[in-house]
C-alpha cells in the first residue's frame, strides 16, 4: 500500500494487479474515484448507488466494489492547494482502476487541461468511447439506432500535445524566422505556432488496442479515420502505420478493404479501412450502420465522439475512458454544468455508463448487464431527467437522485 500525504485509503479491500501483462481481479478491488466539479458530487452520490446495487444483485456478498476518494479539481485545489495533488497519481498507479466526474479546467495558467494532464501523466493513450442507442432516447435524427460505434482516440499527441507559442513572443519569431531561413517556409510575422507530433509508436498502439477489441468483441469493421489527403506526413502516417500493424501483428484475423475488393473473402475476419475525416462527418449520418470501430488521431476522435454521440441523445448519454497498457480511467464526457450544482437535476448517465465500462474491464459483466437493463427500461418508461423529459411526450420528470431508485428498480 503506498504512502499518502492527504489520502486515506480503505481500511479493507485488495488492490488490482498484475500477471504476465494480464489483470488480476479480486472480489473486493479497491476503486479509487474522484467526484468532479460542479454537478460532479450529485452525479456521483446517484451512480455509485447503481454500481453498488449491481454488483450486490449479480454476486450477492461474493463480490464488492471497495471505494476510494482522491482528489482533483476544485475540491483539491481547496483542500490542499493543488489542483491535482500527486497523491491522486500515485493511488491510480498504484490501483490500477479509477472513475471520475466532470473536472473543471483551471483558468489562468498552471495545467491547461486537468483531463489532458491525467491521461498524458498516466500515459492512458487511448480514449475509449462506446456510443449506442437506447430505444427511446430523444435524437435529431431519424434512426439513432443505427448507430452503434467505438471510437478509440489517440490521447497523447497531434496538436494536445502542448506545443506552441503565443504571436510576438521570442519562441515564436525564432521559429518563424528558422522556417523561413531552414525551410523556406514563409508565415506572417504575426502568426500563433503550434506544433502538431505524430508518431509511429503512438499510432501503432492506438490501432493495434482497436484491432484487439473488435476481434474480441466480434465487431466487423475497423476504421482509420485521418486527414492524409492534406497532412500527408502527419495524419497520411496515421492510415500507414495503422495498416502496418494490421498486417504485421492480426494477418489471419483480418483483411484490408482493398483485398475484399480483389476477391479475397472477409469471412470470419475484421475488415480493415480508411476514410477522409471530412467524408466520416457526412457518411456517419448518411451510412451509420457501414461502421463499427474507428481509430484516430487526437482531434479528429475529439470531433467524432461528440458528433456521434449528438446522434443517440447527447453527451449525458456517453460514457468514455481512457485506457492504456496498465491502468483504466473511466470518465464522464460532459461538462461540470456548474449553475446546476446542489439541484439535484442532473442526468447521470455518461457516469453510470463509465462504470459499466469499468465493470467490463473487470469482468463482471452480469453486472454491468443489469445497470445497461435498468437504464434502458427507464427510459422506455419514459422515466428520466429534465434533458430527456423535455423532449418527450408524457414523461415523469425526475431528480438525479431519483433517477438512480429507477435505474436499481429496472435491472
Amino acid at each position: 500500500m503506498p504512502q499518502f500525504t492527504h489520502l486515506t485509503p480503505p481500511v479493507d479491500g485488495t488492490p488490482l494487479t498484475r500477471k504476465q501483462g494480464q489483470l488480476v481481479v479480486p472480489d473486493d478491488p479497491i476503486i479509487p474515484f474522484i467526484e468532479g466539479d460542479g454537478t460532479g458530487p450529485d452525479i456521483w452520490r446517484a451512480s455509485v448507488r447503481v454500481f453498488d446495487a449491481a454488483v450486490q444483485r449479480a454476486f450477492g456478498n461474493a463480490r464488492r466494489l471497495v471505494w476510494f476518494e482522491v482528489l482533483a479539481g476544485e475540491k483539491a485545489k481547496d483542500l490542499t492547494g493543488e489542483w491535482l495533488p500527486n497523491d491522486t497519481l500515485e493511488a491510480v498507479r498504484s490501483f490500477k482502476i479509477a472513475i471520475k466526474g466532470p473536472l473543471t479546467t483551471p483558468v489562468g495558467g498552471g495545467i491547461r487541461s486537468l483531463n489532458v494532464t491525467l491521461r498524458q501523466v498516466l500515459d492512458l493513450y487511448a480514449c475509449v468511447r462506446p456510443v449506442r442507442y437506447f430505444a427511446g432516447t430523444p435524437t435529431p435524427v431519424t434512426h439513432p439506432e443505427r448507430m452503434d460505434v467505438v471510437i478509440f482516440r489517440e490521447n497523447t499527441e497531434d496538436v494536445y500535445s502542448g506545443i506552441e507559442f503565443a504571436k510576438g513572443t521570442p519562441q515564436a519569431e525564432k521559429l518563424i524566422e528558422f522556417l523561413s531561413r531552414e525551410m523556406g517556409k514563409r508565415l506572417p510575422a504575426d502568426s500563433g505556432i503550434g506544433i502538431k507530433p505524430m508518431s509511429e509508436t503512438a499510432s501503432k498502439r492506438l490501432v493495434r488496442m482497436a484491432i484487439k477489441y473488435a476481434i474480441e468483441h466480434k465487431r466487423p469493421t475497423v476504421t482509420l479515420m485521418h486527414k492524409g489527403n492534406i497532412m500527408k506526413f502527419t495524419e497520411g502516417a496515421f492510415r500507414d502505420w495503422g495498416y502496418e500493424v494490421a498486417k504485421a501483428e492480426f494477418r489471419d484475423a483480418i483483411v484490408t478493404e482493398d483485398e475484399v475488393y480483389e476477391g479475397t473473402s472477409k469471412e470470419g475476419k475484421v475488415v480493415i479501412n480508411d476514410r477522409i475525416a471530412d467524408s466520416i462527418f457526412q457518411q456517419i449520418l448518411t451510412r451509420t450502420a457501414d461502421y463499427s470501430v474507428f481509430a484516430t488521431p487526437n482531434l479528429n476522435g475529439d470531433y467524432l465522439s461528440d458528433a456521434c454521440a449528438a446522434q443517440v441523445g447527447g453527451l449525458g448519454m456517453a460514457p468514455g475512458a481512457n485506457i492504456g497498457d496498465d491502468i483504466a480511467f473511466f470518465e464522464a464526457t460532459h461538462g461540470t454544468a456548474p449553475k446546476y450544482a446542489g439541484k439535484d437535476v442532473i442526468n447521470p448517465s455518461s457516469v453510470i455508463l463509465s462504470g459499466v465500462m469499468m465493470l467490463e474491464h473487470l469482468g463482471w459483466h452480469e453486472a454491468a448487464r443489469l445497470i445497461t437493463n435498468g437504464i434502458a427500461q427507464s427510459i422506455r418508461k419514459k422515466t428520466v431527467t429534465y434533458d430527456l423529459a423535455r423532449q418527450m411526450d408524457g414523461a415523469t420528470e425526475l431528480k438525479t437522485s431519483q433517477f438512480a431508485d429507477a435505474i436499481i428498480a429496472n435491472m
